[in-house]
């Protein structure tokens, strides 16, 4: 009953105490503790900072290749994983969310064990088929492989997908673009270009020397970069590879100066 006692005439006492100090020592109490608030709080949540220098490119001819492959890699890059996580027979479902989320995909067709075609939309393409598509991989090994069939309409890129039935093999999921189409989400479609070694040049109208582009040795290159500059024609040409599954695409543009170090890509 005393400690009860004590602790209310203590309650009473700092309630008579209170108003005979003032609005000056309330407002100081107030103000100290906002700033021990605001100090404690930036200390365990600190406001972010970005340092946005960090992750300028030195290289002026990098900077270029980046800026405009970015966002045609981007969506290429999407197409071939989720191709690659397809691993059954593709349903109804699938395909409306590939055509939906890809629209310049121009066609998918779905084979049997021995490569007859069982589906195919649009049934009847306006670019045809021009050769037998031959996907060649072991594919217990491999999961995406590549087929460029060059017809009289242009390139035609087929990504290749095996699909599988109790573990067993049971045909192939193709899924094929114009990467000339690809080259219009470019913000220069003109300065870019992609290469397939040993089979074409791609571009959207880039005054470009395709025959000494092809000249290159690229499956010699590829063993031991994956990036850097070469000389084809009159021109420099700053390139990139990119994989789509084990195959080889690069992108490349002309070099703004040709004499600007190489060094290291930030990513």
């Amino acid at each position: 009953m005393k400690v009860d006692t004590m602790k209310y005439c203590y309650l009473i006492l700092l309630a008579l105490l209170l108003p005979l100090t003032g609005c000056g020592a309330w407002t100081s109490t107030r103000d100290y503790a906002k700033d021990s608030w605001q100090s404690t709080k930036e200390f365990i949540d600190p406001p972010p900072e970005i340092n946005t220098d960090s992750y300028q490119f030195e290289n002026p001819n990098q900077e270029k290749l980046a800026r405009l492959f970015t966002p045609v890699d981007g969506p290429l890059t999407s197409l071939a994983r989720f191709v690659d996580d397809r691993d059954t027979l593709p349903g109804v479902e699938w395909l409306d969310l590939l055509l939906a989320r890809f629209p310049w995909v121009n066609r998918v067709l779905v084979t049997d064990e021995d490569g007859t075609i069982i589906f195919m939309q649009p049934e009847i393409p306006v670019k045809k088929i021009s050769k037998p598509l031959v996907f060649e991989g072991i594919w217990r090994r491999i999961r995406l492989l590549t087929v460029v069939d060059y017809s009289d309409l242009g390139p035609e890129l087929y990504i290749g997908r095996p699909y599988f039935q109790d573990l067993d093999f049971r045909g192939l999921i193709g899924v094929g673009f114009d990467p000339r189409a690809l080259l219009s989400l470019c913000p220069e479609p003109k300065e870019l270009i992609i290469i397939h070694p040993g089979g074409g040049v791609w571009s959207r109208g880039a005054d470009v020397n395709k025959e000494a582009l092809m000249a290159v040795d690229w499956n010699t290159l590829l063993e031991d970069e994956v990036h850097g500059q070469v000389k084809a024609g009159e021109k420099y040409y700053t390139w990139l590879v990119r994989y789509v599954g084990k195959d080889p695409y690069i992108y490349a543009t002309e070099s703004v100066d040709p004499n600007a170090d190489s060094g290291s890509w930030l990513f």
